[in-house]
């Protein structure tokens, strides 16, 4: 070693480890094997030790359940419980079949609306049918409405114009 002084000292921090110290059969920089080994022991061992007494606890917990014959503990001394209303259906395609069969049968046939006052309901068909006998309904055109109630044509009237809420069969006075 030509670069080393005589106090052992080396010329760089390279030189150090270019060779190995007499009699090593590995690189006397590597890691100490026998720390990781004892780690490694330590780590297996509590593991195990940890499995199984979270077993034992999880056992203990079983056999207390069983033995309880209480589903949930924070549930003891009350009763079953209705969530609050309203509640969801549990059939709906059964309720609104039993609705429109209700409805159908008001439609369909004969029956009593208010006894008291002598108020029936009759079928649909028979109703109509009547009402046409009977003359009641009129056909009213917007001009027509707009003539009974002003007296006066919508055409001839200045400043009105069909009125949005009514999709034109009224006529309304805008500012434009």
């Amino acid at each position: 070693m030509a670069h080393e002084d005589a106090a052992g000292h080396h010329a760089s921090p390279d030189d150090e480890y270019r060779e190995t110290p007499a009699g090593s059969t590995y690189e006397h920089t590597d890691a100490s094997v026998w720390p990781i080994v004892k780690f490694m022991a330590w780590l297996a061992a509590s593991t195990v030790i940890i499995f199984a007494g979270l077993g034992f606890v999880y056992e203990l917990m079983i056999r207390q359940a069983m033995e309880a014959e209480q589903p949930y503990p924070m549930a003891t001394g009350q009763e079953e419980q209705l969530p609050p209303a309203p509640r969801l259906q549990q059939f709906p395609a059964n309720d609104l079949y039993q609705f429109r069969m209700g409805e159908q049968s008001l439609l369909d046939h004969y029956g009593w609306m208010n006894r008291d006052t002598g108020v029936v309901h009759i079928p649909i068909d028979q109703a109509m049918r009547l009402t046409l006998e009977r003359g009641v309904l009129q056909s009213a055109t917007p001009d027509a409405a707009a003539t009974q109630a002003n007296g006066v044509q919508p055409a001839t009237v200045p400043g009105l114009i069909p009125a949005d809420s009514s999709a034109g069969r009224t006529m309304e006075r805008r500012r434009q």
